[in-house]
Order: structure tokens, then sequence, then C-alpha cells
């Protein structure tokens, strides 16, 4: 027989072996060999460019609680969850210039010590009680707030109708500040990151990040982008978040500012700053992004992106968040040309169903090309004047002005000289940035509220899904293994229905079952369970002639996801050729966090036959004993006996965005300590590091102050902690709660590659 005639028959009597249920000498498995699962996340990755569609809920309940979540997110996603101690703005108001009915003043103030924000105050010169005050933050024009431009390009723009003046039309940020302060507005502009004054922080790295900067990737005194910064979620965006959040603080610490009357605008890249604002800071009292929000592209800098920001959320569910406040939008020949049909409506839906249908606008622009023009310029003077009653006759059209020159609009003079900026400040930035908020996530741990209100919020958001979102789980046998012993071993898929997920697993139950059933995870899948013969390995095999259940399953990525059966060194990236972390994980879960998912639907599917919703689990391994730790700690007390060794895994300790282990924000929150600390409930044999007594010294704390439950150590020696895991799991009591259910599988067909699924329990 020729060898290519040899594998044709090798293989079909694989299948044939895997259609009869008969076994060879191996693990088990649930698909002939070479299929893998039809799972959603085995399709391509979303990326920026991808559709973010909005679907009110229901009800205004639904909504709220949608609403935290999403505000939440932005929060954790933005490195300010909790906010950044408040610092003094130590603002430097100076260089007044007088003009027909309005001042312009340059300010400087640190948004944090050593870091500062750049800008102009417009204010009228005639002000009576108090006034209403406005933001404006530009977007990615060079040199925004300073430049003027050329002869030939306004006349160009007031051919197309998009500028009235040739003299004010040099400048469509100065004319927008120009008018509000005629308005009676007191107006602050202030630079992005790397624009116009602000040059502590590069353009070239803010906006232009493109390539890992290995020298900046380092265990302390690390840079943006890295891996270390994305691991403590600190970015571009978020500093820009943060400043805009000072920036609100300067504005109102001005005396003649009305807080019932702040508003903000922005276009492009400013209109992100201004969505993401409006969404999670209530003293903002109108929105108004320009040319931003859709359903189509998210925004495509650097500093518009972060880890964990977008994932299963967009533009349009942010701008939302901010209804039933007054919001208008614009748009134009660009990614929003399609927000008519596809968002607004849905948005307009929102603001009904919160009983305000008036308070959101969209102002179409889609005969002009990007940009902040003057025509979409009235249209936010109009809604501004509408709804902060300044009783101006509509349209308001702008009059005009002799802008001022960037000797005259910049802050830095010989009095007040530029502060240091580059490689260094950045690391000292961010190096404050981490102590400020490692001291108050310690301070959270230490107490019970602390860690409810800290810890548990910001580890759902890492992990992005809890037990209660797991949802509907289904099992679908395809394959159940004759056996001489007094168990029987069924392999399949668990079909999660809501998510469209597939993880695989093997059920090995005695004929003497009580009920108690342990879920086993290793770094080889179900396949860890079982030694080279193919037979369970011993303290597996104690646990089941004890009457215990134990499954093992393939997480994504693990076992029968592979062809190959490599396991996965790198996980996938978009499309994107900059390497900024937010490119890929800002729109998709990261590898880890979808493991952990796929414990939570095995857990929600044993849970449908375990007694009193009670479940025992095992990891001992670096690969899947963190991700157990997570699990646990959104699980809601469903996982009541866990034994976890992390073999001293840290995520700070990872050193590629594309490693296996890679979460963002998991070494923010105290690390895989801070994932037991966010759940210090039930029974917990926990094996990590020796060299870090602090850690062990608060997770003591933690459960000594938590009714019921109890903290050891795993020390054994490595190769015998399977064999202490399963002593100690039978050596835990037993409570009988009611008559327990027994799992009904059968056997189901591989026709055409589709399962033909039916009742998985009774």
């Amino acid at each position: 027989m020729t060898k290519p005639l040899l594998r044709v028959w090798m293989k079909c009597l694989c299948l044939a072996c895997f259609s009869a249920g008969t076994l060879v000498a191996a693990p088990p498995r649930a698909l002939p060999p070479g299929e893998v699962p039809a799972d959603r996340r085995l399709q391509p990755l979303k990326d920026l460019d991808g559709y973010f569609p909005f679907q009110p809920p229901a009800t205004r309940e639904a909504w709220e609680r949608r609403a935290e979540l999403v505000r939440r997110r932005i929060l954790v996603s933005q490195g300010l969850w909790p906010l950044p101690t408040r610092t003094p703005l130590n603002a430097v108001i100076h260089g007044r210039l007088e003009r027909d009915e309005y001042t312009v003043e340059k300010v400087f103030f640190e948004s944090a010590p050593g870091f500062f924000v750049t800008g102009n105050l417009y204010r009228p010169k005639r002000v009576t009680g108090r006034v209403p005050g406005v933001l404006f933050a530009h977007g990615h024009w060079q040199d925004a707030r300073l430049a003027l431009s050329g002869e030939d390009e306004v006349r160009r723009e007031i051919a197309t109708g998009q500028e009235r003046f040739e003299q004010g039309g040099r400048s469509r940020f100065q004319s927008l500040c120009v008018q509000l302060a005629r308005m009676g507005c007191v107006v602050w502009q202030w630079d992005m990151l790397g624009n116009s004054d602000a040059q502590q922080l590069s353009a070239a790295l803010v906006h232009g990040f493109a390539k890992q900067r290995p020298e900046m990737a380092t265990p302390e005194n690390w840079g943006l982008f890295s891996p270390q910064a994305e691991l403590h979620l600190q970015s571009a965006m978020g500093l820009q978040t943060w400043n805009s959040i000072r920036s609100l603080d300067f504005l109102l610490s001005l005396p003649e500012v009305d807080p019932e009357r702040v508003a903000m605008t922005g276009a492009s890249g400013g209109g992100t700053q201004t969505m993401i604002l409006a969404a999670i800071d209530e003293r903002l009292k109108l929105s108004f992004p320009a040319v931003m929000v859709s359903t189509a592209m998210q925004g495509g800098c650097t500093c518009e992106n972060a880890c964990l920001l977008r994932v299963d959320t967009g533009n349009v569910e942010f701008a939302a968040l901010f209804a039933p406040k007054p919001q208008g939008l614009t748009t134009a020949d660009d990614w929003t040309r399609e927000m008519a049909t596809k968002g607004f409506p849905e948005l307009k839906q929102l603001y009904t169903l919160l009983g305000a249908p008036d308070h959101v606008m969209l102002h179409r622009g889609e005969c002009f090309p990007h940009n902040y023009n003057a025509v979409s310029r009235s249209a936010f003077y109009g809604w501004l004047n509408r709804h902060f009653r300044l009783g101006f006759k509509e349209p308001i059209i702008e009059r005009d002005y002799e802008p001022l020159s960037r000797e005259a609009l910049s802050v830095w003079d010989a009095q007040h000289p530029p502060p240091p900026g580059g490689p260094d400040f950045e690391r000292r930035l961010l190096r404050l940035w981490y102590e400020d908020a490692r001291r108050q996530i310690l301070s959270a741990a230490a107490t019970a509220a602390g860690r409810r209100q800290i810890l548990v919020p910001a580890v759902e958001i890492l992990v992005g899904r809890t037990l209660a979102e797991a949802s509907e789980v289904r099992f679908a046998a395809t394959r159940t293994n004759a056996s001489g012993a007094p168990w029987r071993i069924v392999s399949g898929l668990l079909l999660n229905q809501t998510h469209d997920e597939q993880p695989v697993v093997t059920l090995l139950t005695p004929t003497n079952r009580t009920g108690r059933v342990a879920l086993w995870l290793t770094r080889a899948g179900k396949a860890g369970l079982f030694d080279a013969d193919g037979e369970p390995l011993p303290p597996v095999q104690q646990l089941l002639r004890a009457g215990w259940t134990v499954c093992g399953a393939d997480l994504f990525l693990q076992g029968e996801f592979l062809t190959n059966g490599v396991p996965v060194t790198e996980t996938r990236r978009v499309k994107n050729s900059r390497e900024a972390a937010a490119y890929t994980f800002g729109y998709n879960h990261s590898l880890f966090a979808q493991r952990v998912h796929d414990v939570l639907s095995v857990c929600a599917w044993l849970l449908q036959g375990a007694p009193g919703g009670r479940l025992s689990a095992v990891a001992l391994d670096a690969e899947t004993g963190p991700i157990l730790a997570a699990a646990r700690a959104v699980a809601g007390g469903a996982l009541r006996e866990v034994v976890i060794d992390t073999e001293g895994f840290r995520f700070a300790e990872v050193q590629a965005i594309h490693s296996p282990a890679f979460l963002p924000g998991g070494a923010k929150y105290l690390d895989v300590p801070g994932l037991l600390l966010a759940a210090p409930g039930g029974n917990l044999l926990l094996a990590d590091r020796a060299d870090r007594p602090e850690d062990w010294a608060l997770l003591e704390r933690a459960f000594a102050e938590t009714p019921g439950a109890s903290l050891e150590r795993l020390d054994a020696a490595s190769t015998e902690r399977p064999a202490r895991a399963a002593a100690w799991l039978l050596a835990r009591p037993h409570v009988k709660l009611g008559i327990e259910r027994e799992v009904h599988v059968r056997l189901l067909q591989v026709r055409n590659k589709r399962l033909e699924l039916g009742p998985d329990r009774a």
C-alpha cells in the first residue's frame, strides 16, 4: 500500500472509531480530528472600522442598568477607576488682551503635579450675574489653537459655504470662541497633547505611535503604549480624558461661571473628547460632539482608543449616556454620513423613552467635508441659545473679527517658560499615576465596602462578563466512551447560545455519584485529566471513586480548538499596522478574558445539576490558575471550594501585548491577589508566591473578616499538589440540599459538520 493510500485508510479508520464511540489509548475527543467548534470567536476580529449599532433597551430601568455598566467601562478603560487624586490646579492666567466685546487670556494649570494643560480663556466684557461656560476641545488639526489658514484656503472655503469672512475665517477655532464670548459665555479652549503649547508629550508619540519601544517597556518607570502601561490602563486617551475633567474643574472655579449652564463641544478628535466627558461627568449640562458620533469608524487616532473601551459598545451608545440632557450632533461627508438613518433614530428612541424627545438634535452637513464649519457652528449657537435661555434671535450668525497671531495666543514666554517634557517626563508622569492609583486601591482592598465599590466593579470590566451574564448554555454530547471502570465519560460541546461560543468539555460521571461536582482545569485542556493511556489521572480517579463528578474543558484556543495541537504563543491582532494594543483590545476581549468566559459557561452548565448552586474547581498551573481566580471573582459565590496554584504568575511580568496571558488592566487592581480579594468568600486552598508576604496578609485579613470563608496554604511540592487538591476537596463537608438532579446526555450524530441538538438535562 502506498503512503498516500495508507494515510487515507488510517483517517477513515479513525473516523469510523470516532463514530462508533470506541476508545483508543488517548484522551477522549468531542469532534473528529481536524474539526473545530463553530465558535463565533474564530471569526475575524473587530476593529475601529467595524459596525457599531446601538439598540436602546425597552424600559428605563433596563437602560439605567446598561448605562451604569457602559459608563463604568469608560472610566476603567481610561485608567480613571478610581479617579486620580485631584491635586491643586495652580492655574496661571496672564497676558490679558482687550477686544471690542470680549477679552482673551493665556492660561496654564497642572492637571497632575508637573503635567500642564495649556489654552486660552475667552470672557465677555460685560458680565451680569453668572454666565454660561463652554469647554471647546479641538480635534486633529495641526497647531489648532495657534494656526491661521492662508488666504487661498479661506477663499475656497468661502466659495463652498464653509466660512463667511476672509479675515475671521482664518481660524475656525478662534471664530467659535469669539462668537460665544460675544453671546455672553466664558469659553475655555485647551490643547490636545502634542498640539500647540502642550509639548511635554510629543504629537509623534500621542497621535502617531506606530512601533513598540523596548527601552520604555521596563518593570518600573515604563512609557506609554508599553505592555506595562496597558496592564495598568495608562493611555494617551486616558491622559486627555483626565485633562478634560480638570478643564471642567478649572472652568467651574471661575466665579462668574454658572454651574447649571456648562456645555462642551468639539469636532473630530474634539468630538471624541466631548462625548467621553459628557458620558462620565454629570456636571456637564449640554453636549455637542461634531462630526464624530456614528455607527461606522470610531476614531482612528491612538489618542481616541484605549484597551477595553469599545468592547461590545461604541460611540453612539457613549453619546446615549448623556440622555436626557440636551445633546446636538453634526454630520459631514465622512464616516458620519449615514448617521441620520443609522444611529440617530435609536438615539431619538432613547430620548423619547426618557421623556425628552426634543433634547436631541442632528444637524446634517453631508455636503461639507470633515470639519467644524460656520454652518455647523451656527447650529451649535442656536442649540446653546435655546437650552441655556440666552435670548438671541435665531439663526445666530457670526460677525467678523480680527484673529490673533500665534505669538499673541501662546501661553509660554520669557516670564512663563515651557516645562520639561520628553521620555524622562513621560516615565515620571506614568509613575505618579501608578503610585496614586495603587495607594487608593490598597486602601479600598482593606475593607469589604472598598472591595465592593472599587475591586469588584473593576474586575467585572476587565473580565467583561459575570456568571449571571453567561446566560443560556446547553450541552451537546457527541461521544460517550465505554469503560470497564465505575464511571462514564461523555464528551461534547457547550453551546452558549447568548454569546455564540462553544467550549469543549468532557464529563466523568461515577455510578455512585453523590452530587458533588468539580471542574478541573489544566493548561492542556480536558486532555490534562488523563494519562498517556487515556485513563483518568489518579487524583481524578480518587474523586470519581468517592462519588464526585469531574469536568474537564478545552477553553478557547485550547485542545480541540487547535487543529495542529500546538499551544498558542501569540494572540491575534487586527489588521492595523500600528502596534498599539488598543487597536485590538479596545474592540475585542483578550484571550485571557475569553477563557474566563468559557469557565463561566461551564460553571453555568454544571450549576444546572449541582445541588444548591455549589461547585468546586481546581487549577494548578500558571495558565489556568489566574483564569480560575478571575472566574471566581465574578461567579457570585457559586465556586465554593477552589484550589488554585498560580505558580507565582503576575500580570505585571507579562512582556508582550499579544501574550496569551495579557489582560489589559490585569496588574492595576493588585494583580492576581486582587482577583482573589475581589471574592474573599467560600473555601480557598492557594499556592502563590512566597516572596510577597504582604499579598498573603491582605488575603488572610479579607478571608478572616468574611463569614463562612477559609483560606489555606497549598504547601505540598508541585508534583504532589494534584493529590493534595483532591484530598482537600474530599475533606470538605457535604451539605445535602435536596434531591440531586441527574445529568442526562445522549450521543448525537455529526452530519455535514453540523450538530443535531437534543435535550441535555432532565
